[in-house]
């Protein structure tokens, strides 16, 4: 298997999904997208006919646990190729960002240009968490805003209104 990692960043820079924030009462700020609550979530619950989505938030929802679960396969894909990933980091939270971004390129690169690597994304993926942060740099609490909030709705009703327009 060859996948390409990072493929789609451009739709979801500066956007980012928590793990386990189903659980916990997180609010929408700049930057941090998070699902609607009291609204389907696991992608397990959309499966079978009948069960589309019905309005822009469980549309919504739908596509946010989709892509967590790329990203979270992707950060598996890449921790088994770059050892420097597996551990705790204790660089700058910029310098891990770049050093994940330095993975990313350097996985498609090696995918494009080495053929014979295909079967290199095949490692064991028994870790696909998220990238940690130094203590002084761990996010305790992130303060919602009105205009975030407001952009997250209508990006929600914005996508679900072209999904019924494909699939008019």
């Amino acid at each position: 298997m060859s996948s390409t990692v990072g493929k789609d960043s451009r739709q979801t820079r500066g956007f980012y999904v928590m793990p386990f924030h189903e659980k916990m009462d997180y609010k929408c700020q700049r930057g941090f997208l998070v699902p609607y609550r009291g609204h389907r979530y696991h992608l397990q619950e959309w499966r079978g006919v009948g069960n589309a989505p019905t309005n822009a938030n469980e549309y919504f929802n739908m596509k946010h646990s989709s892509i967590r679960n790329v990203i979270e396969r992707t950060f598996g894909v890449l921790k088994g190729r770059w050892a420097i990933l597996r551990e705790k980091s204790y660089y700058p939270l910029q310098v891990q960002c770049r050093t994940i971004l330095a993975c990313c390129l350097l996985h498609n690169l090696i995918n494009r240009e080495m053929t014979y690597c295909d079967n290199v994304d095949d490692v064991d993926e028994r870790d696909s968490t998220y990238a940690t942060t130094t203590a002084s740099e761990d996010i305790d609490y992130i303060e919602t805003t009105n205009e975030w909030s407001q952009w997250h709705d209508e990006l929600a009703k914005s996508m679900f209104t072209d999904w019924q327009l494909r699939n008019a």
